[in-house]
């Protein structure tokens, strides 16, 4: 008896030395060969390849509630669920022809995927993947589908999206999944090319590539409609060709400030929150492309576009002014800061690989060899708005 106990004792020993937590893992997309590399931060290492994930030119993630398991969007349509722990697709279906990305909701059981063809979106349920709603991206008389892009998740069970053909946001609320109830706000400017929401969740951008400025919905008030402001921003007033539209997931809200890569500029601008009004330009060293807050709104960390997207640039929040300038090599392409923004991770596709930075002494911790890295997505998202 004492020799089974001793045994089963051993067994449940090794049962918890393998068990761990997800909260500092993540996913690298290596975007040219249909796989990810799941990563871990506390020891800066690379756990395992997944493969067999279709086109991942452009792609993004999402997390459920647990960390446990990432949601990837491909280009190909693909909706592809990877257990992280397990280092393993748990699920994969093909939801359309060419998709853009997508959301997870406030209470983690849905999935909503944003599709150029057809225009739409569509729902799933997190766990199975199985179609539940399907919501076509109509307009004029009904007989045009638009393409959809800036699909973000919003509180109270809603998700909100653009209508890139249409010049339309729409606010869906899956409350009743049987019946979405969708708000629709139409005549919002031309070509809304990207969207994102605020860290609090009541602010949803829209960036216009048609036409100059933004459009902006305050979700806490959706019944005052959408309002124009920023009329100075956007493609129409550029004075350099634009390589590259900055994603706008990528805009870093600090206190009163937004932080805004110029379109067709090497600038950051900054917005006061309260007027939604331009108050700063940043001199930058390209045309910046993603502008990211450290965790603690102590420093912006900010990548450009070809041809110098060989440089990454700190601008300190305090002062506002550029503090450090570093040069990771040719094709700069994402960067994700650690839970605690102690470290920055950022993708260097044309070095295959990708540098881990300290972000107080700046300097190279470690390099990991990946193929051709582009997003990278660290778990601590799961737990974010908009994220």
């Amino acid at each position: 008896m004492a020799r089974l106990f001793f045994l089963l004792l051993l067994t449940s020993l090794a049962a918890c030395a393998s068990l761990r937590g997800t909260g500092d893992m993540g996913l690298v997309i290596e975007r040219t060969t249909g796989s990810v590399q799941i990563v871990e931060t506390t020891h800066g290492q690379m756990l395992g390849q997944v493969t067999g994930l279709g086109d991942l030119s452009h792609a993004s993630v999402v997390y459920s509630r647990d960390g446990r398991y990432a949601y990837v969007f491909g280009r190909d349509g693909g909706l592809t669920k990877v257990d992280l722990l397990k280092g393993e697709i748990s699920k994969r279906i093909i939801q359309s022809g060419n998709s853009i990305g997508g959301a997870i909701s406030q209470d983690g059981h849905l999935i909503a995927v944003s599709n150029y063809t057809p225009g739409g979106v569509r729902i799933f349920d997190a766990d199975s993947l199985q179609l539940l709603a399907d919501i076509p991206a109509v307009y004029g008389n009904g007989d045009k589908r638009s393409k959809v892009v800036g699909l973000v998740d919003a509180p109270e069970q809603k998700f909100v999206f653009s209508l890139y053909d249409a010049g339309e946001i729409w606010l869906v609320d899956m409350t009743d999944v049987s019946a979405p109830k969708i708000t629709r706000y139409e005549n919002i400017g031309r070509l809304p090319y990207d969207g994102m929401i605020t860290q609090d969740g009541r602010y949803y951008l829209a960036g216009l590539f048609g036409e100059d400025g933004l459009a902006l919905l305050d979700l806490w008030h959706p019944e005052r409609g959408v309002k124009r402001i920023l009329a100075k921003y956007g493609k129409g007033d550029q004075k350099l060709p634009v390589y590259k539209m900055p994603h706008m997931e990528g805009w870093a809200s600090t206190g009163d400030y937004l932080f805004v890569p110029a379109v067709g500029h090497h600038e950051v601008l900054v917005i006061d929150k309260r007027t939604w009004r331009q108050v700063k330009k940043i001199p930058v060293h390209g045309q910046p492309v993603f502008v990211m807050v450290r965790p603690d709104d102590r420093q912006i960390w900010v990548n450009f576009a070809h041809p110098l997207n060989d440089t990454v640039q700190v601008i300190d929040t305090e002062s506002l002014r550029i503090i450090k300038t570093l040069t990771p090599g040719k094709a700069v392409l994402h960067m994700e800061f650690t839970p605690r923004g102690e470290q920055v991770w950022i993708s260097v596709r044309d070095a295959d690989r990708v540098d881990v930075y300290d972000t107080r002494s700046f300097q190279l911790i470690r390099s990991l060899p990946m193929a051709k890295p582009s997003g990278i997505f660290l778990s601590v998202r799961a737990a974010k708005i908009g994220m």
